[in-house]
């Protein structure tokens, strides 16, 4: 199995220092594991993500999913601030609980160009998924997964 191009303290310090605007008002996302094309990440909750009718809204979980995937990218290319997202696509399946929610990620496809992966999300403590996202990334020529 492979190793992770970053440690997850390398890959932390590395997503703080190039996204600090994601923890404006305190940290929001905390990388809880990482290999070699996956991750877990946890959006700690906040009041700002709700929507009315007491749920979390869809470009919070959005927002989880791309850093996310984001993060799988990175643990197979390195420090590449230039890979970017190319398309995300979303299923909302289930109201999320009020509380901090789950990602599960893993790239399908780590390729020269493209790297496409999917994420689900959860809301802590419950076994059934709440969205369901796919997405693909541009990693430019120069890099491409270790």
């Amino acid at each position: 199995m492979r190793e992770p191009a970053l440690t997850l303290a390398e890959m932390q310090a590395y997503l703080d220092e190039v996204f600090p605007e994601v923890h404006h008002g305190g940290r929001a996302l905390f990388l809880e594991d990482l290999g070699y094309g996956t991750c877990r990440v946890r959006m700690k909750h906040h009041a700002k993500n709700l929507r009315p009718g007491g749920t979390i809204s869809g470009p919070a979980m959005m927002t989880l999913a791309d850093y996310a995937l984001y993060v799988a990218v990175l643990s197979t290319v390195g420090k590449v601030p230039l890979a970017v997202t190319t398309n995300l696509s979303i299923n909302f399946l289930r109201k999320p609980e009020v509380g901090d929610l789950l990602s599960e990620t893993r790239l399908l496809k780590a390729g020269k160009r493209l790297c496409v992966g999917e994420v689900t999300i959860f809301s802590e403590g419950r076994a059934e998924p709440v969205a369901h996202v796919t997405g693909t990334y541009s990693v430019p020529p120069e890099r491409a997964p270790v």
